[in-house]
């Protein structure tokens, strides 16, 4: 599968965009390697990479989001005892 990369349309924001490129190139960091290393390796081991980086942010944004959870029921939880 190929793709076309898109013009003249602008970027949806996405708040956790920055945090999963983030997480992605921490990735590739721990693997030795940049983005712009990317360019210069085999395509099936780019994409390999980019799966295993991808699953790693995944994986780190739901440990994000599940520690928020938890802290913001803990709070509410103590709420009462505040009043």
């Amino acid at each position: 599968m190929t793709t076309k990369p898109t013009t003249g349309i602008e970027p949806i924001d996405d708040p956790n965009a920055l945090l999963e490129n983030a997480l992605i190139e921490e990735y590739l960091r721990e693997k030795g390697y940049t983005r712009e290393d990317l360019k210069k390796l085999p395509a099936d081991l780019v994409e390999k990479l980019m799966r295993e980086a991808s699953r790693y942010a995944s994986l780190k944004m739901e440990e994000v989001e599940a520690r928020a959870h938890l802290v913001k029921e803990l709070h509410d939880d103590a709420s009462p005892l505040e009043k």
